[in-house]
């Protein structure tokens, strides 16, 4: 027996739906614009019809929203950034995610993608790579976790990390449509598994080449809200939805240079960790939208996550802040991994962070 609320969308005909989806549709293109809220974690849309359809971002044009300026209501611009497939309206449409900018130009609060993309320009030669492991927890829509009794607690954690069985694995059926979604949207999704918690999943993207990272984020993100908006449930990105002895939920990133990458190119990996350890306050500053207050709830040192007051590497320490796999310890060459960045982090602001500290010299203190 299901023991989630779900929402009164999801219980409509959705084979009536799919009779308007595949009427024809001429020469026309269905373009929904994608951006970040004003509050720098909610995701917003709208539609439009093109009597084309765009081969290139350049095809795009710019749109408006209504957003909040020093106080006020305005308009602001929507600037494309990048385009994918859209896996609901299916092809010739498209998603596009958007710059969110002031009436001035200059990029609104929120706008993290556009100092980020200045940073990636300073650092191109450097062909920096990076993959994200975005974790997240499914939920009924009135916020009780997806699968879990109604009443008391599911059965401790320890069995249903990349579990199978309908008694451990909650929400399968979501998780495989949204990969599929990610697919066909042309997305660099690269993997996904059940997390530690019970209704608890990750997925990766990536290895993305500069702002790429944050672009394609964003938009697996949205896609993953929409799918679940068709199943009727939520999925939060919360570091810590739910309190006691239950996992948070993180975001880690890892992170290599062409020199990392190259033989040898452990030593430029330890490079960059020193200088991480150097600005660890800054860092989990920039880990979470609320300058590290959510990752205090998540960060305590325990069960598989470093403590927010300290900086721990480790080779093949999946309870340190800087991870070195196994692997890459053995090669002398790959990557590392950081694995302190809340769910709820901004990709932007996290690549931007990464490169100025561990790819640029003379940078002055993170924003």
């Amino acid at each position: 027996m299901i023991h989630t609320k779900t929402s009164n969308s999801s219980r409509l005909n959705k084979f009536l739906r799919e009779r308007y989806l595949n009427l024809p549709q001429g020469e026309f293109c269905q373009v929904t614009y994608v951006w970040i809220a004003y509050c720098g974690m909610d995701l917003c849309y709208k539609t439009r019809t093109m009597d084309f359809t765009p081969k290139t971002i350049a095809d795009i044009p710019e749109w408006d929203t209504i957003g909040q300026t020093e106080g006020f209501s305005t308009e602001m611009p929507l600037a494309p950034a990048c385009m994918f497939r859209d896996p609901f309206l299916l092809d010739p449409n498209k998603l596009v995610f958007c710059e969110v900018l002031k009436n001035t130009r200059e990029p609104a609060e929120s706008n993290h993608r556009n100092s980020c993309n200045k940073i990636m320009e300073k650092i191109k030669e450097l062909h920096p790579w990076f993959g994200m492991e975005q974790e997240y927890t499914l939920l009924g829509v009135d916020g009780h976790p997806f699968g879990w009794p109604r009443l008391g607690f599911p059965k401790p954690q320890g069995t249903y990390y990349r579990c199978v069985g309908a008694d451990r694995a909650f929400g399968r059926d979501i998780v495989e449509c949204h990969y599929k979604a990610c697919l066909y949207a042309g997305i660099k999704i690269s993997g996904t598994n059940p997390e530690v918690m019970p209704s608890q999943w990750e997925f990766q993207v990536g290895p993305c080449e500069g702002i790429e990272m944050g672009d394609h984020l964003w938009m697996v993100r949205f896609l993953l809200h929409r799918v679940c908006e068709d199943f009727g449930v939520v999925a939060t990105l919360d570091p810590k939805p739910m309190t006691g002895d239950w996992d948070g939920a993180g975001c880690h990133i890892n992170v290599s240079t062409v020199q990392m990458r190259a033989e040898g190119g452990i030593e430029h990996i330890n490079k960059a960790i020193e200088k991480l350890r150097k600005r660890h306050a800054e860092h989990i500053r920039v880990y979470d939208p609320n300058g590290g207050e959510d990752n205090k709830r998540r960060l305590i040192g325990c069960q598989v996550f470093s403590s927010i007051n300290d900086f721990s590497p480790g080779v093949a320490n999946r309870g340190a802040s800087i991870r070195i796999p196994y692997r890459v310890a053995q090669n002398k060459c790959g990557y590392f991994e950081d694995r302190r960045p809340a769910a709820n982090c901004d990709p932007y602001a996290v690549t931007c962070a990464m490169a100025r500290t561990c790819m640029l010299e003379g940078e002055e203190e993170l924003k």
